[in-house]
């Protein structure tokens, strides 16, 4: 159908993004890519901008900012590029030289200006400006390949070279949220090589990474086009996991087999014209060298030779269960939570779906930028208990600026107004307004459940940390904080009222990332009631020996989140179909 794709065969560009929707295989197809690079002998980088990284995962090295040598791979070096240690030492850059030269009031006030988490943004752009900007990285290696976030986070990071640059060059009152823009204006040559290397088709090209399944076919779509407005316009498609051939008499062989061709055919005409290529589904983990290397082989492995389906099964409730306690318990937010692509959206909806049916009011929403839940209830009717919405940062971002001008900007004088217009061009901005959305969004579960489809790890864990920051740049900015804001925190520590599910699958990297997330949580106070693992081959009984090899491989994973990891534990079977609209939503309750 497509040709495979092959670095070995295939002439690669030094800078090397890989990008997509979350879960489509990014990190791996990424990790795999530099293997085969290096073994051809070429020197090669591979750098996670992602804050969500599960880099190490894969390689099975612990990293760093700074890039190491990988053991087991001659000629590879990796680096996980960590965001809140970049922003902890550039806030050191900027305030270190003026300790014991200003007071200390003024010091605190330059570290409450730089505690926000466009600190965060930024610092970490610093590192990737460097490596896209320095001669002496193109001199060392013969390929840098980005592992990036999902595509919401990556499109960001990717504008941020022309926001920065534009708002360095119109800002003309010497402070921001980012603290004192002596410490940005030495930057404005190294984001424009960056925007220069970016927009090289000599020196960069955009791998979009793809799963043959409607939403990240269109995901994919969407950051080819918005990449190609930016100036990224070298591109090529991978569609990553596709079934290559199936057994007739197996139901579930057929039905996925039929499923992802179906997908393909929706592919939209503008993607058909990137030049695209295929990986096929893999039985294995694609963790460690050495199954990385198999990827791109001519040869199927299949992992098989293994009775342990039939023994010793593992019994597990589905996700009725789920819907039975939060109903019992009168759970009034709820919160999808997990790595990108594993299913967050589809189980937030059919939790809505369940609980409207059980005669609960019910909202619910999104914070993910891809927003997917326009897609999930396409074309059907909503139960008379159930609505839905998502946060659009463009609304609220202006809705936000125009707030802050007729509150904290009534009585300036022109200069002082202009101080605060460009105050709000910093890109932070949108991260504020879409915080304050959220905390309006939880306050309606004083009239309401509130099930909330929440953003990929890294993004969700920034919003719930940022609380404080966030009341801080809030009272600067506006002069007030909403009473929603100030309630939100307690409100998501109360087990009584909030209920966290943390979705995963049952394989190695989303695992171990959702074991990650629930640490992350229960340092904010944040206890997950039930784990959920998504699309289980385990779960069905398939003989197809390829589907049956990955069943075989998940059976480890679903004993380390039901005994080790989850205080309660369901499972849902890879679908024969999509569940999309309402009344497919209340079969996941049957």
């Amino acid at each position: 159908m497509y040709p495979v794709f092959n670095p070995n065969q295939i002439a690669l560009t030094p800078f090397l993004f890989f990008t997509g929707k979350g879960g489509v295989g990014k990190t791996s197809t990424a990790c795999a890519t530099a293997v085969s690079l290096a073994d051809q002998g070429k020197k090669v980088l591979l750098v996670s901008t992602d804050p969500a990284s599960n880099l190490q995962d894969v390689l099975d090295v612990e990293l760093t900012n700074d890039p190491v040598a990988i053991p087991s791979v001659n000629n590879l070096f990796a680096c996980n590029i960590d965001p809140e240690a970049s922003a902890k030492t550039y806030r050191e850059q900027v305030v270190g030289p003026y300790r014991g030269k200003l007071p200390d009031a003024v010091l605190a006030t330059m570290q409450e200006q730089l505690s926000g988490a466009c600190t965060v943004e930024i610092a970490a752009f610093d590192e990737f400006s460097h490596l896209l900007s320095d001669e002496d990285v193109l001199n060392r290696y013969d390929h840098v390949l980005f592992d990036t976030a999902p595509t919401g986070h990556t499109l960001r990071l990717l504008q941020l070279p022309t926001a920065w640059t534009g708002f360095l060059e119109e800002s003309t009152h010497g402070a921001s949220c980012l603290g004192p823009l002596s410490g940005l204006g030495e930057k404005k040559e190294l984001y424009a090589k960056a925007v220069e290397s970016l927009s090289n088709p000599e020196k960069t090209t955009l791998i979009l990474v793809s799963r043959p399944d409607v939403s990240s076919i269109v995901e994919a779509n969407r950051a080819s086009s918005e990449l190609k407005e930016i100036g990224i316009e070298n591109q090529i498609l991978i569609i990553n996991g596709l079934l290559q051939s199936h057994q007739s008499e197996d139901e579930v062989s057929t039905a996925f087999y039929e499923r992802q061709r179906r997908a393909l055919k929706e592919t939209p005409d503008a993607l058909k014209q990137v030049v695209t290529f295929s990986l096929p589904f893999v039985s294995y983990s694609l963790t460690g060298v050495d199954n990385l290397r198999h990827l791109f082989s001519s040869y199927t492995i299949t992992v098989f030779e293994d009775d342990s389906l039939s023994t010793d099964p593992i019994q597990l409730p589905g996700l009725n269960k789920v819907i039975d306690d939060f109903s019992s318990k009168n759970i009034r937010v709820i919160f999808t939570m997990g790595k990108g692509g594993v299913g967050k959206t589809s189980i937030a909806s059919a939790i809505a779906v369940g609980l409207s049916e059980k005669g609960h009011r019910v909202h619910l929403t999104t914070t993910d930028p891809a927003a997917h839940l326009a897609y999930a209830f396409e074309g059907s009717v909503l139960g008379e208990n159930l609505t839905i919405s998502s946060i659009n940062p463009e609304i609220e971002v202006k809705k936000y600026k125009q707030e802050v001008l007729s509150t904290a900007g009534e009585g300036l004088d022109e200069e002082g107004l202009a101080y605060l217009r460009e105050d709000l061009e910093s890109p932070c901005t949108e991260e504020i307004a879409l915080f304050r959305a959220f905390a309006e969004v939880v306050e309606k579960s004083e009239n309401e459940i509130v099930v909330i489809d929440t953003a990929p790890t890294g993004h969700t864990l920034l919003l719930l940390d940022s609380t404080e920051a966030y009341h801080k740049e809030m009272s600067r900015s506006t002069g007030d904080i909403p009473e929603s804001v100030k309630k939100l925190l307690p409100r998501l520590r109360n087990p009584e009222e909030t209920g966290v599910v943390i979705v995963t699958l049952a394989e190695a990297t989303p695992v171990l990332e959702a074991a990650r997330l629930q640490e992350d949580l229960k340092r904010a106070q944040i206890d997950p009631k039930w784990w959920v693992i998504n699309q289980s081959m385990y779960a069905t009984d398939t003989t197809d020996p390829i589907l049956k090899g990955r069943a075989v491989s998940e059976k480890r994973w679903i004993k380390t989140v039901n005994e080790e990891l989850a205080p309660q534990c369901a499972v849902i079977p890879w679908l024969h179909e999509e569940k999309i609209g309402y009344n497919k939503l209340k079969e996941f309750i049957l």
